[in-house]
């Protein structure tokens, strides 16, 4: 066989694993048809999701933009659980969430917010932190305490964060820096694999150099672990360079959805050319322009 069909005969193969890989992956998130409408029947009534159907596969990693107002927020939520949605129905791995409330839904979720203050214990220690999100959904006992196997685990998780909170496990996790406890955060809400992670603007608070590398952070843990994961972001930069297919909404709706090699190719300039196309108006929202 000559190195020419060699080659043809490979790349053949690896396309035919790929296809084959796909059509094997299962939904892991399916949302069906959801609307949410705030203040009903008064004047401050606003309809944030309007019949929107959603469907990540195992190990999607999706990002979601849009102006203030769109209901990106809003969809997080509902798929957490804060709220119940006014119709519809929300289903992880298979299973309808929909009447689940969001303490038991946190079973399947991992989850990081904007504020870097939240998601952790300020008092505690990182390995305590760490240890209660390992205790996550188990049984409690009268015997807690972070055991010498844990420290030991707990210890290499936070050598891979390269910021030198391995040797100060017992610091007060109030005493971090803003990034810091973003990277602790997130090693907290995959320490048990979630079915889905959500990532709510979980760099918007942070200084650019420090949200560049929470960013990657994200990214690596994501990949390495095989998560399937949603990130809502204002920075359309970050929406087309991280993950493998992004959204765009606009009043409640999905009005873009782009994968593979077309967000691959997709640059700021046409996101915003088919923003307008999809929505019949110019993207008007300064603080996400600004982020470009």
């Amino acid at each position: 066989m000559t190195d020419e069909k060699r080659i043809a005969a490979e790349g053949a193969a690896t396309a035919a694993n790929e296809a084959a890989a796909r059509t094997l992956k299962k939904n892991m998130l399916e949302v069906k048809g959801i609307s949410k409408t705030f203040n009903k029947g008064t004047i401050n009534e606003k309809l944030a999701l309007d019949n929107v159907s959603l469907t990540l596969e195992d190990e999607d990693f999706i990002t979601v933009i849009g102006g203030n107002g769109a209901g990106k927020s809003t969809l997080m939520n509902a798929i957490a659980g804060v709220w119940a949605v006014d119709e519809g129905r929300i289903f992880i791995d298979g299973i309808d969430v929909t009447g689940i409330g969001e303490h038991k839904r946190a079973t399947y979720l991992g989850r990081v917010f904007q504020d870097p203050m939240t998601g952790t214990a300020a008092t505690m220690g990182i390995d305590e932190n760490l240890a209660l999100a390992k205790r996550r959904g188990k049984k409690h006992s009268l015997k807690w305490g972070v055991t010498k196997q844990e420290r030991k685990e707990y210890y290499d998780l936070l050598k891979t964060l390269d910021l030198g909170l391995e040797d100060r496990m017992t610091s007060k996790v109030g005493l971090l820096s803003g990034g810091q406890r973003q990277a602790l955060t997130l090693l907290m809400a995959t320490l048990q694999k979630p079915k889905i992670l959500l990532l709510d603007e979980h760099t918007a608070a942070l200084d650019p150099k420090t949200a560049a590398k929470v960013l990657a952070l994200s990214e690596k843990i994501i990949r390495e672990n095989h998560l399937t994961a949603m990130m809502v972001t204002h920075n359309m930069k970050d929406a087309i360079q991280y993950g493998n297919r992004l959204i765009m909404m606009n009043e409640g709706h999905i009005i873009l959805d782009i994968r593979g090699e077309e967000k691959k190719k997709l640059t700021v300039e046409d996101l915003l050319q088919k923003f307008e196309q999809a929505s019949g108006e110019e993207f008007a929202n300064d603080e996400t322009l600004l982020a470009k």
